[in-house]
């Protein structure tokens, strides 16, 4: 047994001698909507501080990535007045998202199209002003690609929506996951999808039907996106944080919630966790190590450090009891570990929260 440990450590060393992987950090978010206009609803400096804590993180990543659940429109005429809920933020937080770091936005979800054509038509321009990309509509191509560092990443996004790519025709998504992988060589699927509210932080086993709309079986397109070549998968729409996984070596976040939802948006208990997930993946897409950090939402201010570390106590809890083997730890200080066997001191041990916290890491990233 032991020779068998020292050759398996001798070839994993060659091999990483020999082939020297590039690292690339990503950030990844759940749903913006900084305020609507339609409600007279903004904060008092018009977005400018919105994300002051949140720049600190997404400062020491090459990429970061969100859903915008919202219209960037200075004005325009709800397609259904009689919704509850329409969205319209002005088009001046287009360089507000820029500045403050974030690059990608999926536009796939159920507030895209509150204003209509119009409103689509705004906020697609908007977004290309700003050298912000984003992807999820029928009428965009399948996917985007961004180049870090000389890796090339594909980033795809689904929702229930008649205007969305489907999250539940996986005829379609195997589709466009495959002409990703043909083109990149890392692919980011980004899904909104799930039952909304606090009654729904559980993952459950089965599809979700939420105001009479299916919302998906989150669970089998997730792994299904997986199987077919995704290395990460990041979910939103439910409101609340759910449940992080490994699966094959590649992370699924299966609800970020809310990040910035200052006016519109219930923020109140759990609501109001807004988690920054910050990964590491090597240029193939395997996952190396990642982190959650953990803010809250203050009405009419938008995401803050949260030292009570709230969002991630709500991740680990949700994380132990909805995945059976989820091939992963998550330590008190929100590293994410995967639970793969590596040699180590011509042994090979199994990651741990032990091992982290007896040893010194260099996770690389400051701040982290």
């Amino acid at each position: 047994m032991k020779l068998y440990k020292y050759i398996t450590f001798v070839l994993c060393q060659l091999s990483s001698l020999c082939i020297a992987q590039e690292i690339v950090s990503l950030a990844f978010v759940g749903d913006i909507m900084p305020g609507s206009t339609y409600y007279g609803q903004q904060t008092a400096d018009r977005g400018q501080s919105l994300f002051n804590d949140a720049k600190k993180i997404f400062s020491t990543v090459d990429f970061t990535f969100g859903n915008l659940e919202t219209t960037l429109a200075d004005s325009g005429r709800p397609r259904n007045p009689q919704r509850e809920f329409n969205f319209l933020t002005p088009t001046s937080y287009g360089r507000i998202l820029k500045e403050a770091g974030i690059g990608y936005l999926s536009v796939a979800n159920n507030h895209t199209y509150d204003f209509g054509a119009a409103g689509i038509a705004s906020t697609l321009r908007i977004l290309k002003k700003n050298d912000i990309y984003c992807s999820g509509l029928k009428q965009q191509d399948a996917y985007q690609l961004i180049e870090i560092k000389g890796i090339r990443i594909a980033v795809c996004a689904f929702g229930f929506n008649f205007y969305c790519n489907q999250i539940n025709d996986l005829t379609e998504v195997k589709r466009i996951i495959n002409s990703a992988t043909k083109n990149a060589d890392i692919v980011v699927v980004s899904f909104h999808g799930g039952a909304e509210g606090k009654q729904h932080r559980n993952l459950p086993q089965k599809s979700e039907t939420f105001m009479g709309e299916d919302r998906g079986n989150l669970r089998r397109f997730a792994h299904f996106c997986i199987d077919n070549g995704a290395d990460v998968v990041y979910g939103h729409g439910p409101h609340v944080v759910r449940a992080v996984e490994i699966y094959k070596d590649r992370i699924i976040a299966y609800s970020l919630g809310n990040f910035c939802t200052p006016y519109g948006i219930s923020i109140g208990g759990i609501n109001g966790y807004a988690p920054i997930l910050t990964i590491e993946l090597e240029q193939d897409g395997l996952f190396r190590q990642g982190r959650i950090h953990s803010m809250i939402q203050y009405r009419g201010v938008g995401p803050r450090f949260d030292p009570e570390n709230r969002a991630l106590k709500e991740i680990r809890l949700l994380s132990d009891d909805n995945i059976s083997n989820g091939a992963m730890n998550i330590t008190s200080t929100g590293h994410i570990i995967a639970t793969r066997w590596r040699p180590i001191d011509n042994e090979l041990i199994e990651e741990s929260e032990e091992y982290y916290e007896d040893n010194e890491i260099d996770w690389n990233l400051t701040g982290w």
